[in-house]
């Protein structure tokens, strides 16, 4: 069997799962990891090469799909375009208000170089894209809702770190049961910020910090937890360790509708996750598969999850995929 080459590009919890997932796909094999670390001081989770980022281009014509694993704050909108124009890439970008600047970024990139990019894959934006899609296009009339976690908000966690004193955190977003309740009760509910989640913050202060401020500065941080009914937990670094060490998530994309003749319909997808990277990185390796086949086909430029036949996913041929799985 020809294997779909690939290299994973960063190697943080979400590079981890990469390897992990790669190792349930029969098709595939890493060729390398790139990291700005020293690559000697880089421990894999399975045996793989590990190289300094400016050794890529060394791999031309030996990785089909790269597999973008930084953040989308710095890392990706710096590195796609670059590693896109020497490879086929995947990428989790997840900053929605940004989404169609760095398509149109992405896509001129790609067709200029003859590599093509499929960028936002994960599961929001990704899957839960895909089911607000095929649900609002199935149903017109009516609301769609979607909620997060419970699980751990990497970047919220981050954003309470970077407070003075702040030693180590760990942010949980929680949807409000009440308002989920009256989603799938038919209600079709206007729902603000506040109404939809709550945060739960469980911080580990420096001693001899001012845990009052702490709290107030992070209740009142815009863009995170302003908006939000937060609450704000210290506990020991040992607590922290021992009750707050995995990675959980998960979520519910719901359609509230109905048809012209008044009949009610309520769709719903969900996700209950004990490794938030793991799965995403789940989906970011069935999408490379995608992306091989695709470029295969001599297609250029970026692409989302919409773009995608889901026949391109699956390790399954055609036949196999309309017998069993139609």
């Amino acid at each position: 069997m020809e294997k779909i080459r690939l290299g994973i590009v960063g190697y943080g919890n979400l590079g981890r799962g990469v390897q992990y997932a790669v190792s349930q796909n029969k098709d595939m094999e890493i060729v390398a990891v790139f990291t700005r670390r020293d690559p000697a001081s880089v421990v894999t989770v399975l045996p793989v090469k590990v190289e300094k980022m400016d050794a890529m281009q060394d791999y031309v014509g030996k990785i089909d799909v790269m597999i973008l694993c930084g953040g989308s704050a710095t890392d990706l909108p710096a590195q796609s375009v670059e590693v896109l124009k020497f490879f086929n890439t995947v990428d989790s970008f997840d900053t929605h208000a940004k989404i169609p600047e760095y398509f149109e970024n992405l896509d001129k990139t790609g067709k200029e170089c003859g590599h093509l990019g499929a960028m936002s894959i994960g599961w929001d934006p990704g899957l839960f894209s895909l089911s607000r899609l095929y649900f609002e296009a199935v149903s017109p009339n009516g609301n769609s809702y979607t909620f997060w976690g419970r699980g751990v908000s990497q970047g919220h966690s981050d954003a309470i770190r970077r407070v003075a004193g702040v030693k180590d955190a760990k942010q949980y977003t929680v949807p409000v049961e009440s308002a989920l309740e009256r989603v799938r009760n038919g209600e079709n509910p206007d729902l603000t910020t506040r109404e939809k989640h709550t945060r739960l913050c469980y911080v580990v202060a420096e001693e001899g910090a001012d845990r009052s401020r702490i709290e107030q500065e992070i209740k009142q941080m815009p863009n995170y937890f302003a908006d939000y009914d937060t609450e704000v937990h210290f506990i020991s670094e040992e607590e922290l360790k021992r009750d707050h060490s995995g990675m959980p998530h998960g979520g519910f994309v719901l359609r509230s509708s109905e048809s012209a003749n008044g009949n009610k319909f309520l769709t719903e997808f969900s996700l209950k996750l004990d490794s938030n990277p793991e799965f995403t990185s789940g989906v970011l390796v069935a999408f490379a598969r995608a992306v091989y086949r695709l470029a295969k086909e001599g297609r250029t430029g970026a692409v989302t999850a919409f773009d995608i036949a889901p026949k391109y996913l699956s390790s399954l041929s055609d036949a196999e995929q309309r017998k069993n799985l139609l």
